[in-house]
């Protein structure tokens, strides 16, 4: 059996169409939408609306965690926007539609996929086709093992779109229950796991996929969202846990053979 995992797509339609080449199943553990590229500041939703110096400067403000600055720019960006007429829900959500109308187009059969925290679930159903199921807070059997999907993130300042309160989160982690593969977009809650050497910054990981590691014990625990970590794999008990990559800059997947 062989299994290829992806993360932090942002966009990349043209590898996602190969990602599942040789491959049993496709599994995608969330952050299909760009919103905005750190490594090309002229690549995504708001660079297209706002251009690549304004992506820019927003970069670099929270990069240097000026959260506040960061919000007041957006602020004054969006206002103008809001001023010409155009609703901005409207502007975000039809922008959000096309990449979705692209990506999901290039999912293989099967694609087992969860939520990304710049993902927006109430959209997912139109595009999923009847090759890709979508889990969070549930379990499949995959080629005789055991898969749990949690998906989207924990709150932080960045406000992303699909952010949920830590009880939420823990309550689709004890869902899932003992699993041979735990599968969650962001990390466990281990330091080296969740530092970003690039954005230098700690992402949230959960404490409650933390505990669940090490009280079920699953073979695997797989994640994406830190783009540049610390550490890729950490063992944890008997459990390997994997940071599968950010695909939007690599465009390779994770094999997983058994």
């Amino acid at each position: 059996m062989r299994v290829h995992v992806v993360s932090d797509v942002h966009g990349n339609s043209r590898d996602l169409a190969s990602a599942g080449t040789g491959a049993d199943a496709l599994l995608c553990l969330g952050d299909l939408v760009l919103f905005l590229d750190y490594a090309d500041h002229s690549r995504g939703i708001f660079p297209e609306l706002f251009g690549a110096a304004n992506a820019s400067a927003l970069v670099e403000l929270r990069t240097a965690r000026r959260f506040e600055e960061a919000r007041a720019l957006g602020r004054r960006l969006w206002g103008e926007l809001d001023r010409t007429g155009v609703s901005r829900e409207s502007v975000i959500e039809g922008a959000v539609r096309k990449q979705y109308a692209e990506l999901f187009a290039a999912f293989p059969t099967p694609t087992y996929a969860t939520y990304g925290n710049v993902d927006i679930p109430r959209l997912w159903p139109e595009y999923a086709a009847a090759g890709t199921t979508v889990l969070d807070g549930q379990r499949v059997e995959i080629g005789g093992r055991v898969f749990g999907f949690v998906g989207g993130g924990l709150s932080t300042p960045m406000r992303t779109p699909y952010e949920i309160g830590d009880e939420e989160f823990a309550a689709k982690v004890e869902a899932i229950g003992e699993v041979d593969v735990l599968c969650s977009h962001i990390p466990p809650d281990v330091p080296e796991l969740c530092y970003d050497t690039v954005a230098r910054r700690f992402e949230r990981g959960s404490a409650a996929l933390l505990h669940a590691i090490r009280a079920t014990r699953p073979r695997y625990a797989l994640f994406g969202h830190v783009h540049q970590p610390l550490a890729r794999r950490v063992r944890i008990g008997r459990t390997e846990c994997v940071n599968v990559g950010h695909f939007n800059a690599t465009g390779t997947p994770y094999v997983m053979e058994w």
